[in-house]
């Protein structure tokens, strides 16, 4: 099964849907999958539910999409490094589902592993518990949190084999193993593609039956969110 597309917007045309669901790889702009976000811009995809633990910056990563007024829902745990998705919130045309950062990890994890639900400690007593089940273990109260699994998953991985094992580098890992693990449909964004055998088995992140569409960006952005300078 050949997985390597010549593109993004081949590997992205014949499933993207208006009012889906997908889940996107990525801290901030660090590990975004660029190239697959602009394809999506670039199909005119609207009504999407996009899973992230943020949403770029307004005119990089999901930003982008949110300018285009392609996203009607996030669900995140961070909004701060964007005006336009705090304008678009505040005015009543984006909705939002905050989740804790954890949570939402462990939401995408849970799905990718068949996991409709599981309870945490995390947000009882606060707003995240309105409307969520309450459970007593051993004392502590708990709340019940259902899992996420998206129609397509977007990811950034560093390095990929042809049956789509993955490697990450660095940081640039963050949300992007289980992002992949919670796609129904999985499409990788790469730097390099090797051949099978030559990635050693025990330092290989993600395996590659999550992978269902791998597309090579060997020389993306990767542009800085945030520049700092010392003296």
């Amino acid at each position: 099964m050949n997985k390597i597309y010549p593109n993004a917007r081949a590997a992205l045309e014949d499933i993207m849907k208006d009012g889906q669901t997908i889940a996107v790889g990525g801290f901030g702009l660090c590990g975004i999958p660029e190239a697959l976000i602009a394809a999506v811009k670039d199909l005119g995809t609207k009504n999407l539910t996009a899973i992230s633990n943020n949403a770029g910056v307004d005119d990089f990563g999901l930003g982008i999409l949110l300018a285009t007024r392609q996203i009607k829902k996030m669900i995140a745990s961070y909004v701060g490094e964007n005006k336009e998705f705090e304008r678009q919130y505040l005015a009543g045309e984006l909705e939002l589902e905050f989740t804790p950062q954890g949570t939402l990890a462990e939401k995408l994890r849970a799905g990718g592993c068949g996991i409709p639900a599981f309870y945490t400690k995390t947000g009882v007593g606060t707003i995240v518990a309105e409307g969520k089940d309450m459970r007593e273990f051993d004392g502590e109260q708990y709340i019940l949190e259902r899992s996420l699994v998206a129609d397509v998953s977007l990811v950034k991985a560093w390095k990929a084999d042809k049956a789509g094992n993955l490697l990450y580098r660095l940081t640039a890992r963050n949300f992007n193993p289980v992002v992949a693990m919670a796609g129904k449909i999985t499409v990788v964004e790469v730097e390099e593609i090797v051949e099978n055998g030559e990635l050693i088995p025990d330092q290989i992140h993600t395996p590659g039956i999550y992978a269902h569409r791998i597309v090579l960006n060997p020389q993306p952005e990767k542009r800085i969110e945030q520049r700092t300078l010392t003296q």
